[in-house]
């Protein structure tokens, strides 16, 4: 029996920018439950939100301060039951985002714990002295920006946070602080959700003894400008407790049927150690595909990378996220010719070993939106600012009809803006145009569903030149090849032990007998017939 989420395809919901249906310029529950047409249109098999969870919004909801409520600006729960089960009915699972790692400084259990040593929640968070100079306990630091810790005058002593002030780690070595998140897990199974997306899942255990991290090894003369990346986390994160717990996470979704999850993780390495077997996550990410480098050895290297470390993990691949610059506006050359690159990543991505996770409005060949300074939400950009804008370029709302106010997002200001830029790239125009880029992620998401080779058939790259991407998919007796030309100029390739596959996704490719040309940013897929493809030459024209 085929377990839906191996070779799936998930839609990244950011419900604060899907469709306000509120009038209050943020997006809601009910205004995703009004678009899930369109998403089973698009042809996925799942839906992704994130944090949805009581929120004051310091992080855009990965501040929780109540588990098992939504947020009255998203609705409520009968909302939440509702959207559920319209997406049940329409074919679609739904995943959700868990926060784990840590909470809200608002959560009733931190303002507890930060009383005083003796209260029922002190052990709940990691708490620790000042050293006898009043410094914090050792040199960790946040992704945030600054020391990792925060006084609390309150306790007199410094509490935990990898990421804001305002948002505390969760002690992981009290068993009753595992025993009550899982708890709220279970909240959610109940709920019928299908699976979550686990957030910073590698940073839930920190190391007891408070060691120092040790530097990070770098050729760099300069520091970057977030000193956090000038350490090797060793003790702040990464701790062998967290696949136990891990395990007991497995255990429970496996309490349920067919339920899934996917953790978010920073390397290969790590991937494997988190999803090797039947006891620990199902699938996992990481964000060597979420960086700025678009060539094709680059993506072989990734992709053969994995599946040498983990040849029995699995792996959920990504160009775009909430976190990250639009992948289009990260790789273009040539802004002119976004909507055939946004179109080659679309088939490269939906083409690759494993599951696929789609950031909304990716599918319309979105860009990032240029922000001003005084129009960011996000704590890193405002931070960070100018070298590092944050992730609100990535967040602004969905463009559903640039004729109407907002694009048809809100009758309201949305929280964020909507630019001219945006506007082009709207749902109604594309939705009629047989050669928009929605209507070819539609035409090869339908490809992909044919296609069993490219749901769970295996990989095998050939040995071709750059900029040239080439590589097999194998499943049973069949066996596909995916050429794509990772470049402004064409390419001029002799290929045998192939043949055409009627009406299947394509772009700037022509073959005539064993000559293929392959045009800027152009694809194909071809059959093979033979043992092996063999590509005899590959010359740019």
């Amino acid at each position: 029996m085929k377990q839906w989420w191996r070779g799936c395809v998930i839609y990244q919901i950011y419900p604060r920018s899907f469709q306000d249906s509120s009038d209050n310029g943020i997006g809601d529950l009910n205004g995703i439950t009004e678009r899930l047409h369109y998403i089973s249109r698009l042809g996925v098999d799942c839906i992704w939100l994130s944090p949805i969870f009581m929120s004051p919004m310091q992080d855009m909801g990965y501040d929780v301060c109540d588990y098992t409520n939504i947020d009255p600006i998203f609705g409520t729960l009968d909302d939440f039951d509702r959207l559920v089960e319209r997406s049940h009915s329409l074919g679609l699972k739904v995943i959700i985002d868990q926060v784990l790692s840590h909470s809200s400084d608002q959560h009733p259990f931190f303002q507890e714990s930060r009383q005083d040593k003796d209260n029922s929640k002190s052990d709940w968070y990691v708490w620790s002295d000042p050293k006898e100079d009043g410094s914090p306990p050792n040199n960790w630091l946040s992704i945030f920006g600054g020391p990792a810790w925060e006084w609390e005058p309150l306790r007199r002593q410094y509490y935990l946070h990898n990421f804001l002030a305002s948002q505390p780690d969760f002690n992981f070595h009290n068993p009753q602080v595992q025993d009550w998140l899982l708890s709220t897990v279970r909240f959610w199974l109940d709920r019928k959700v299908d699976g979550f997306r686990l957030d910073t899942v590698n940073y839930y255990f920190h190391n007891q003894k408070l060691l120092d991290n040790p530097p990070k090894v770098s050729k760099n003369i300069h520091p970057p400008i977030n000193l956090y990346y000038m350490q090797d986390h060793r003790h702040s994160i990464n701790q062998p407790e967290n696949i136990e717990f891990i395990e007991r996470f497995r255990a429970l979704l496996d309490e349920y049927k067919d339920r899934t999850s996917v953790g978010e993780i920073s390397n290969f390495e790590l991937m494997a150690l988190y999803t090797e077997g039947k006891k620990k996550l199902h699938m996992a990410y990481s964000f060597e595909l979420l960086g700025p480098v678009y060539t094709a050895n680059h993506f072989r290297q990734s992709i053969e990378d994995f599946l040498n470390i983990t040849p029995k993990g699995w792996a959920c691949w990504s160009f775009s996220n909430h976190d990250v610059i639009r992948h289009v506006s990260r790789w273009i050359e040539d802004i002119n010719f976004s909507d055939n690159l946004a179109k080659q990543a679309a088939a490269i991505l939906l083409s690759l070993e494993g599951s696929i996770c789609l950031y909304q409005g990716e599918e319309l060949g979105q860009l990032e939106t240029d922000l001003e300074y005084g129009e960011l939400q996000d704590p890193p950009g405002v931070r960070f600012w100018p070298e590092n804008k944050g992730r609100d370029g990535c967040r602004t709302p969905m463009i559903w009809n640039r004729n109407l106010p907002n694009g048809g997002f809100s009758e309201k200001e949305p929280w964020l803006p909507v630019k001219k830029s945006q506007l082009s790239h709207d749902v109604k125009t594309q939705d009629g145009s047989p050669s928009s880029v929605l209507s070819f992620y539609r035409s090869m998401m339908e490809f992909r569903k044919d296609r069993k080779e490219l749901q769970l058939g295996s990989t095998l790259f050939h040995d071709v030149l750059e900029p040239l991407l080439a590589f097999s998919r194998k499943y049973e007796e069949t066996t596909l090849l995916c050429l794509f030309n990772l470049s402004l100029k064409t390419l001029s390739i002799k290929l045998k032990n192939i043949r055409t596959i009627p009406h299947s996704p394509s772009l700037s490719a022509k073959v005539t007998k064993n000559n293929l040309s392959i045009g800027h940013y152009g694809f194909i897929f071809l059959e093979v017939t033979g043992e092996k493809p063999f590509v005899l030459d590959q010359s740019p024209t």
